[in-house]
């Protein structure tokens, strides 16, 4: 008979259970990082033009994100504090509530897809920009591709979130894993046109993307079905509830909205960027970054993905002594992480910057590089205070207070960082002293988060 995985959620010491069930979904996320890295590289290879297409449909590419991983939040939040509260047959019923709102968002990307991708991308492409005509074409049909083929993404990280829930976070690792891998191996055959494939450029790279993402959802399903017993998708359970669905968008939209809040922070900060002289190459280099950044950050969200289901369950128990425990550990991770990420990015930026040089585009590649490695010692002069941030946000989410993290991403985002932006450009006219506005909100973050993990400590996890 098949192990209980999730009652090693409320046994296992927690020393050796936030590494064994974060670890599997921080390598998987690492590869997806690398993935996107290895995604921009061929395409700024193939015309650094490509790459600011890509930058300026990205924003809108990661609402469609923001959306999917928002409600798997949400899921993942439910059916681990339902396996806590010992009843596995209310979370196989949320289960088919959190697919169905998976699959509902999946259509409101393919409606946007197939009829308005055209139309964001012109409001993006700025006047400004050398070459906005090219890049107006690559950029919509990248989204356009991304988007209307949505469905893959959705579905894949429904099952990834049920198989984290019971603590199952190896066969999640799989299932990523395998998306990314097709991905890395379809994007150069597709983008320069190998083994036979047409030269598709941009759009090879997005069809690259789709197919990965479609890769791993099949996977994803058939191993929630056949390795994940308590959560196995059962005709009976198909019950649309109220409560369920309600539950998981308590929980889902904050966290929706606040990763959305990333993508209108992007457009934000292109815009702005837009303004100067050497703009193409700021576009770059944002878009570089937010690439870069996430070989370090995705192993954190991993480790934040790996805890919101130790939280909830041993909060659905009533284990203080648990839940106290995880975040203690989860936050010596985070830090390591995020220290190590701040050395490299101090020490290294130049070589950072080199991966995406282009010999096509020489004066573009330079004003890059010069930006860039200034950019990048800036900004992750702040990771170590994004790290405690991230971790006190996840343990709003796993007890179902995932507001408190949609105040803060608001704060540091929209009201802190674009403000901060706005004025530094404004004041200095220069490119290089925007990105103090990074430093600044995450700061601000900090302290608003302190104040919200102590409300959320005396009035729910002391009276455990």
């Amino acid at each position: 008979m098949q192990q209980d995985r999730s009652k090693l959620l409320g046994t296992m010491p927690m020393t050796k259970l936030v590494p064994k069930v974060s670890i599997p979904i921080m390598f998987s996320m690492l590869i997806q990082a690398l993935y996107n890295i290895v995604d921009s590289i061929f395409v700024s290879r193939f015309d650094p033009n490509g790459l600011t297409a890509v930058s300026l449909a990205m924003p809108f590419q990661m609402l469609m994100i923001a959306l999917s991983t928002g409600m798997g939040t949400g899921i993942n939040s439910l059916l681990s504090r339902r396996l806590g509260e010992r009843n596995p047959e209310g979370a196989r019923r949320g289960a088919w509530n959190g697919l169905l709102i998976e699959v509902l968002g999946s259509v409101l990307f393919i409606l946007f897809g197939l009829f308005l991708a055209g139309q964001t991308m012109g409001l993006v492409v700025s006047e400004n920009l050398a070459n906005k005509e090219s890049i107006f074409s690559m950029g919509t049909s990248y989204l356009t591709i991304v988007t209307a083929a949505s469905t893959g993404l959705f579905v894949a990280i429904f099952f990834e979130r049920m198989l984290q829930a019971t603590g199952n976070s190896v066969l999640s690792m799989v299932t990523q894993l395998c998306g990314a891998v097709t991905n890395i191996i379809l994007d150069p055959i597709m983008i320069f046109g190998l083994l036979g494939c047409p030269r598709m450029g941009v759009s090879g790279a997005a069809v690259a993307t789709v197919i990965g993402q479609f890769v791993s959802a099949i996977i994803g399903f058939t191993l929630n079905q056949k390795k994940n017993p308590e959560l196995r998708l059962m005709r009976k359970d198909a019950i649309i509830n109220r409560h369920d669905l309600s539950g998981i968008v308590s929980v889902g939209l904050p966290s929706t909205v606040m990763a959305s809040i990333g993508s209108v922070m992007n457009i934000g900060m292109n815009a702005i960027l837009s303004g100067f002289a050497q703009s193409n190459a700021a576009l770059n280099v944002m878009s570089v970054y937010f690439k870069l950044q996430s070989f370090i950050f995705m192993p954190v969200f991993g480790l934040s993905n790996g805890i919101i289901a130790i939280i909830a369950y041993n909060y659905g128990a009533k284990i203080k002594e648990r839940v106290y425990s995880c975040i203690k550990v989860a936050l010596v991770w985070a830090c390591v992480i995020m220290l190590v990420g701040t050395f490299v990015f101090m020490v290294f930026p130049g070589q950072l910057m080199s991966i995406f040089e282009s010999e096509a585009e020489a004066e573009i590649t330079a004003q890059m590089t010069d930006i860039g490695m200034v950019a990048m010692r800036i900004i992750s002069s702040s990771f170590l205070l994004a790290a405690v941030g991230i971790i006190l946000s996840t343990v709003f989410q796993a007890v179902g207070r995932g507001t408190y993290s949609m105040i803060i991403s608001i704060c540091r985002q929209l009201l802190i960082l674009l403000p901060v932006a706005w004025l530094i450009a404004r004041l200095t006219g220069d490119v290089k002293a925007v990105w103090w506005c990074f430093p600044t909100a995450e700061l601000f973050a900090l302290v608003l988060c302190i104040f919200f993990y102590n409300r959320c400590n005396k009035q729910m996890l002391s009276k455990l």
